[in-house]
């Protein structure tokens, strides 16, 4: 039987410029390289836009047995037009970007996006045959109001209106509670997290019926060294999308290769 894929991705924000992220870069491809062929891994990395070429040149050079998809932070859902100082799919193909992060919690609550705005950049992404990551989280005020479910339920049927049972394999979804997210954030439980999953993953296959098991979800919040091995073994948690804890190579090499170890 063929192993479960494991997904580890980190999102870099605005906080490494183009020399700290090829060497960044050059270091965890020699790390992950590390892992044997034969395991079923995929690894992501999502820079700031003016680091995105380089960053796919470094990955390439490094070749070796796990190749890290590089990502772009937003996107455009427009092939051009005025839109100034937006950036198209287009301009992201042409670089040889993989894979669109879409619907980032300070994306909605800071740049004020709305679900439909997440939408239509699904519908483009996926039609462009990027790697299209989806993410969906409830506020502590929704938590607290035990709606939770409700909001999760309504970004994933909303954010992947008119998405057809062709494109799912290119879809991934990272479960994100906005509460433990950043420096101020409180990690979830695994239970919690893991419970969680489990009405994302019901509502998948409500949407697009047992097709739906292709589309891996991902726990993202405050991972660190000492919850990530208690997550990744949760029945529903199909990968970690770590934020600080991954921003040294080192550090998120350790990471992955203990969290492996109980996967």
């Amino acid at each position: 039987m063929k192993a479960k894929k494991i997904y580890f991705g980190t999102n870099l924000k605005m906080y490494k410029g183009n020399a700290d992220v090829v060497n960044y870069l050059s270091d965890l491809s020699c790390l992950v390289n590390t892992f044997p062929a034969e395991n079923s891994l995929e690894f992501f990395v999502i820079p700031s836009y003016t680091t995105l070429k380089d960053a796919i040149e470094t990955v390439k050079s490094h070749g070796g047995n796990h190749g890290i998809c590089i990502g772009a932070q937003n996107m455009n859902p427009n092939d051009n037009g005025q839109f100034t100082g937006e950036i198209s799919p287009i301009m992201l193909k042409e670089l040889g970007v993989e894979l669109v992060m879409i619907g980032h919690s300070e994306r909605r609550h800071i740049m004020k996006e709305t679900d439909q705005e997440e939408n239509e950049k699904v519908l483009s992404a996926l039609k462009h045959q990027f790697k299209t990551l989806l993410c969906v989280g409830e506020t502590l005020e929704q938590k607290n109001y035990n709606i939770s479910d409700e909001v999760l339920r309504t970004q994933l049927k909303i954010g992947l209106h008119g998405v057809t049972a062709e494109q799912l394999p290119l879809l991934r979804i990272a479960y994100e509670p906005v509460w433990a997210i950043g420096t101020a954030g409180i990690p979830a439980s695994p239970e919690y997290a893991n419970e969680k999953h489990a009405v994302i993953k019901q509502c998948l296959l409500e949407l697009f019926g047992e097709e739906s098991k292709k589309i891996p979800v991902l726990y993202g919040g405050s991972v660190n060294p000492q919850n990530a091995n208690l997550l990744i073994v949760q029945s529903h948690i199909d990968g970690l999308f770590v934020g600080r804890s991954a921003w040294e190579a080192n550090a998120f090499y350790h990471l992955i290769k203990d969290a492996l170890s109980h996967a």
